[in-house]
């Protein structure tokens, strides 16, 4: 043991830390710095009948009960339809914190949703260390992303097509909308890169892509950053957009997670002129027709972006698609029934050169 510093053997890996490579044998110490994206030790303190499963480094999904040991990440969250919480202004083994998201997320609970219950309470054991120098038995605190995001970044698409995916709210429809859009693109022999640019901490978008046909994908977690805000979310979605057309695919699609007017940054990156150049096209997923009207609206007249086609549970029957399409003049695809229809509207909208529709 050097300065504290002692082995834990851990159950589950949370998918945030999954950029430091952890194995089920840690390292922890007893100095914890309180911030965001931090990689501790827990151990849940609580059982739940819903809400209790786990995102692992792997993409599975695991069921969290009373006294498992979990890896997570400090950070915040301000869910509409999850948990609320922050992280605390000092940490230290023995506090009692809370899970915040199924993708191991820990802080301070300030508020709940009904459907998801409480949230598992968890008692700190302390930080993960990591071993940065060769040879030395020097620790220091581990922290999510494979490498620090850079807020100065510029933005260069390299004439790569893109389209965003915004939404009236979080569980509007946007994954799976973009995973009907990326597997057309990919029936008509499109090469597609995706990502992910706001939310909190979770693969489970970019991996459910990447099984719809997406190439390449990523997520700002990647770079460090647990939960978006207002600041880091244009700076995140010019790193993605920028490294991912390295690669040259056909087409880049990228999901805004959460509302156009949630605490994510959504409404910062729509408002940097920059980023909405780059915008070939951009889908809205809408839970309802006043929910489209609205979200449509704030778009033209916001940001000065035309929708090329509404999607999301407003579109779950004619009815819905009737009412967008003569109202708002805009299409509608519902992405679960008509999702061939839907990326082919896409492709036609931003005049992707794609094979023939099957």
């Amino acid at each position: 043991m050097v300065n504290g510093m002692r082995s834990v053997v851990v159950d589950k890996v949370a998918s945030v830390t999954q950029a430091c490579g952890l194995s089920h044998e840690v390292r922890i110490a007893a100095d914890i710095p309180s911030e965001e994206g931090v990689v501790v030790v827990v151990e849940v303190l609580t059982n739940k009948s819903t809400y209790n499963t786990l995102e692992l480094t792997s993409g599975r999904m695991a069921k969290v009960g009373k006294g498992d040991i979990v890896v997570g990440a400090l950070g915040h969250r301000k869910a509409l339809f999850g948990y609320s919480g922050h992280v605390p202004p000092a940490v230290k083994p023995g506090d009692i914190i809370q899970m915040l998201n199924i993708g191991g997320v820990l802080g301070i609970c300030d508020s709940i949703n009904p459907d998801k219950g409480k949230p598992f309470d968890c008692r700190v054991l302390g930080v993960v260390l990591h071993f940065p120098y060769l040879g030395e038995r020097i620790g220091v605190p581990a922290r999510v992303g494979h490498k620090p995001l850079d807020f100065d970044a510029k933005l260069e698409t390299r004439g790569v097509p893109v389209v965003a995916l915004a939404g009236t709210c979080m569980e509007a429809g946007k994954t799976a909308a973009a995973c009907a859009v990326i597997s057309r693109m990919r029936h008509r022999g499109l090469v597609i890169d995706a990502f992910k640019a706001t939310g909190v901490s979770l693969r489970r978008d970019i991996l459910a892509m990447e099984d719809s046909g997406a190439r390449r994908s990523a997520i700002f977690t990647d770079l460090g950053i647990v939960t978006t805000t207002k600041v880091n979310g244009p700076a995140l979605t010019r790193t993605m957009l920028t490294d991912l057309s390295t690669g040259k695919p056909d087409v880049i699609v990228f999901e805004l997670g959460d509302g156009i007017l949630g605490t994510y940054g959504v409404d910062a990156i729509l408002e940097c002129p920059d980023i909405r150049a780059a915008l070939t096209g951009v889908i809205l997923s809408a839970n309802d027709p006043v929910a489209a009207w609205g979200g449509v609206k704030l778009l033209r007249d916001r940001f000065g972006i035309e929708p090329c086609v509404v999607t999301g549970p407003s579109t779950d029957n004619q009815v819905g698609v009737e009412i967008i399409t003569s109202q708002l003049g805009v299409a509608a695809f519902n992405a679960i029934t008509d999702g061939a229809a839907l990326g082919d509207c896409v492709i036609e909208a931003i005049g992707l050169k794609a094979a023939p529709a099957p």
